[in-house]
C-alpha cells in the first residue's frame, strides 16, 4: 500500500486513541485540501528548497539550492530519497505490505485505549480498494476496532462494512452542480452510499466541513435536512 503518513490522534477520526494511516492518492481536487501532497496517486517530492545540498541529486537536478522540478519529474530511481538521503527532500509515500501494517497495529494494541483502534484515511483510501479491503478484514480478525474516513465515491464501498466499526463519510455539498464544480466529482454516489450505509453500517459519521463561500450559505440547510430525512438516523451521527 502507498502510505503517505501515519500517526496517533485521540477521538478525531473515530473513538478513543487511534493509529491513523493516510494513504496516497485522491480522486477529488478540493481547493481547501489539508493534504494536497496526497492527491496524486503517483506521489510527489516534498522539498525544503532553502536546505537543499548540491550533492543530494546525482542527476544534477539541484543547483544553487533550487530544484529543477522538470528534471525531477522524469526521474524514476529517486536516489535522492534512497541512496543520497537528506532531510531536505523526501517522497510523499512509502510502499508498505498489508501484512506489515496489520503487524504494526497488533503491536500497538496497548495504545488503543478508550475504545481506540485503527483508522484508514487519505488522500482517498478507497483508491487502493483491494489492499484496503485486505487490511480492514485482517485488522478485524485480530480483534482491532476499525474506522474508515472516505469521500464516499467508491461504488463498492458497502463491501467494506462487515470489516468496519465506524464509517466516516464527508458530504461537502448537497448541490451536485456546485459539488462537481469545486471537487471535480458528482455527489450522486456519495448520497447513495450515505443513504445505504445509514441502514447497514454499525456506525456512520457524516461530516460536512464548513467552507466559506462554498457551503456556508444558510439556504442550503433545508436541502441537507431533506436528504437526511431519507436516511436512517439510528446509526448515523452528523458533524
Amino acid at each position: 500500500m502507498k502510505v503517505m503518513k501515519k500517526g496517533f490522534n485521540y477521538s478525531q477520526d473515530g473513538p478513543g486513541n487511534r493509529l491513523i494511516y493516510h494513504l496516497q492518492g485522491c480522486n477529488m481536487r478540493c481547493p481547501w485540501c489539508s493534504n494536497p501532497e496526497g492527491m496524486d496517486p503517483r506521489g510527489c517530492m516534498l522539498v525544503k528548497d532553502q536546505e537543499l545540498p548540491e550533492g543530494v541529486c546525482p542527476k544534477g537536478a539541484v543547483r544553487n539550492g533550487t530544484l529543477n522540478r522538470a528534471l525531477c519529474r522524469e526521474c524514476r530511481e529517486r536516489e535522492c530519497t534512497t541512496i543520497h538521503r537528506n532531510q531536505s527532500i523526501s517522497f510523499s509515500y512509502k510502499q508498505r505490505d498489508v501484512s506489515s501494517l496489520i503487524s504494526e497495529a497488533v503491536h500497538s494494541k496497548a495504545l488503543f485505549f478508550d475504545g481506540g483502534g485503527v483508522t484508514v484515511t487519505g488522500g482517498e483510501a478507497t483508491l487502493q480498494f483491494e489492499e484496503l479491503k485486505e487490511l480492514l478484514f485482517g485488522l478485524k480478525r485480530e480483534g482491532i476496532h476499525t474506522a474508515l474516513e472516505t469521500n464516499g465515491t467508491h461504488k463498492r464501498l458497502l463491501e467494506l462494512l462487515p470489516a468496519l466499526d465506524v464509517l466516516i463519510i464527508d458530504l461537502k455539498h448537497i448541490d451536485d452542480r456546485i459539488h462537481k464544480a469545486y471537487t471535480g466529482l458528482s455527489n450522486g454516489e456519495i448520497l447513495k452510499n450515505i443513504r445505504e450505509a445509514s441502514r447497514q453500517a454499525k456506525e456512520l459519521w457524516v461530516r460536512t466541513p464548513l467552507i466559506h463561500g462554498f457551503n456556508d450559505d444558510p439556504r442550503w440547510i433545508p436541502e441537507f435536512l431533506r436528504f437526511y430525512d431519507t436516511c436512517s438516523s439510528e446509526r448515523m451521527k452528523l458533524e
